[in-house]
């Protein structure tokens, strides 16, 4: 989701072309700002790892996030400080939080975005349409059955927010409120501008938030500044490849394979976990996979990466056939809990391995863009990459020949980009 915030500047005598826009990327490992003007030109940029606190033997995520909030604020230039315009802020799409309605504190460890609650699916799909997005075990409506039915504290005053709608709190202050992009996956149907009935019947529907159109002004942050808007990492990436027509597509290759497809036509289906998040007038239709970098890093240093992939034919098919995954279970596209990863065999030789996997991606990012046509999508005749992925020259040459689309990088690739582009939309 992107927060935005909005600094009432013009009373301190600056004018419009003085005016900055930050954007803020929270990504799986750490989080980036970039600072724009008007024109896109990127005036300062940065990057954090996310600290390892432990809480009870496990890391407390929200305080890892909360204080790299803060850290990314303070490491904006303080003499560009005073032009920032509006501040728009993307996370994990599906990384819930349940927390305390009245004071905002989280109740219990956050849920990942990648986490599947499969004891939650069963009633998911006794309640929801068939092959709705929800019927997923990774939904953030899975998450918060689970938590629901199996979490004995007194729920009355219990809320959920999503990862980058708890973050913008810590700004605004105000609790309860969402974005239609981050609210896809706990059912709330962006087509209507509403939560459906099967969803408000349920006992755990007063947990919901509220929820508003991207772009909307939902208050005054500290020191005078007003958020605006919400959307997730991938698709803070897609804006930032400024990819406006249908046809177009982003695919971020980050620690997962995020694919993202201007469409004309909306679509859903669970059981290949594709979903459509509303942008204007038009769909961003795709899919997240948990093929990836995640992967290629267990596997490989970046150092073994960039030297071993120069040796790499790209024009030449690997005879390997993998299913390059870091742990059990499957997305898109195919959902499938149970799908274990395939890296073997593994060659003698370190190229070929690895020439191997990279094509096996290859194969499953074909594979995506081949099933949303099959599904009535607007076909795709053009990708832009955007994550680490997108500096890998002979992976790109690999996934055009496998895609049989050009394959170029996108001049903007982090997501914080795209955020800050939000962040300018939402001022103007």
């Amino acid at each position: 989701m992107v927060v935005g915030c909005k600094i009432d500047n013009q009373e301190m005598g600056f004018q419009a072309s003085e005016r900055l826009y930050l954007g803020m990327d929270f990504g799986t490992s750490g989080a980036r700002y970039a600072l724009i003007d008007k024109q896109g030109t990127i005036h300062a940029e940065g990057k954090r790892e996310y600290p390892n606190y432990m809480k009870e033997d496990s890391l407390d995520w929200a305080l890892s996030w909360k204080t790299t909030l803060f850290s990314l604020l303070e490491d904006v230039p303080v003499h560009l400080r005073p032009l920032v315009s509006s501040i728009s802020l993307d996370g994990t799409s599906a990384t819930t939080l349940i927390i305390d309605s009245k004071t905002g504190e989280p109740l219990a460890r956050p849920y990942l975005y990648n986490e599947s609650c499969p004891d939650a699916l069963p009633l998911v799909k006794s309640i929801a349409p068939i092959n709705h997005t929800v019927c997923s075990g990774s939904s953030t409506l899975c998450k918060l059955v689970s938590w629901w039915n199996n979490d004995d504290s007194d729920k009355k005053s219990t809320m959920l927010l999503h990862q980058a709608d708890w973050l913008l709190w810590l700004l605004h202050g105000q609790l309860g409120v969402s974005d239609y992009n981050n609210a896809l996956k706990v059912g709330y149907d962006p087509e209507a501008d509403s939560y459906p009935d099967w969803l408000l019947s349920q006992p755990y529907a007063q947990l919901l938030p509220t929820v508003k159109a991207p772009g909307t002004s939902i208050g005054h942050l500290k020191g005078d500044i007003r958020t605006q808007f919400g959307t997730t990492d991938s698709i803070a990436a897609f804006l930032a490849a400024r990819a406006t027509k249908p046809g177009k597509a982003v695919t971020s290759l980050g620690s997962t394979l995020a694919i993202k497809l201007l469409s004309t036509t909306r679509i859903e289906d669970a059981r290949y976990g594709v979903y459509s998040h509303r942008l204007d007038d038009k769909w961003l239709v795709g899919g997240a996979s948990n093929t990836g970098g995640a992967v290629l890093k267990e596997n490989f240093s970046d150092e073994q990466l960039e030297k071993l992939s120069e040796h790499i034919n790209p024009m030449e098919a690997s005879p390997l056939d993998y299913y390059p995954l870091k742990s059990v279970g499957e997305r898109f596209p195919v959902a499938n809990l149970k799908m274990e990863p395939r890296l073997h065999p593994r060659p003698e030789s370190d190229v070929e391995y690895l020439h191997g996997i990279l094509e096996s991606i290859a194969r499953i990012e074909a594979k995506a863009y081949m099933l949303l046509k099959d599904l009535g999508a607007t076909q795709v005749d053009e990708v832009f990459t955007a994550g680490g992925g997108a500096k890998n020259d002979k992976w790109t040459k690999i996934r055009e020949r496998v895609l049989s689309l050009p394959v170029s990088r996108a001049t903007q690739t982090e997501a914080a980009y795209g955020a800050a582009l939000l962040a300018l939309k939402g001022f103007q």
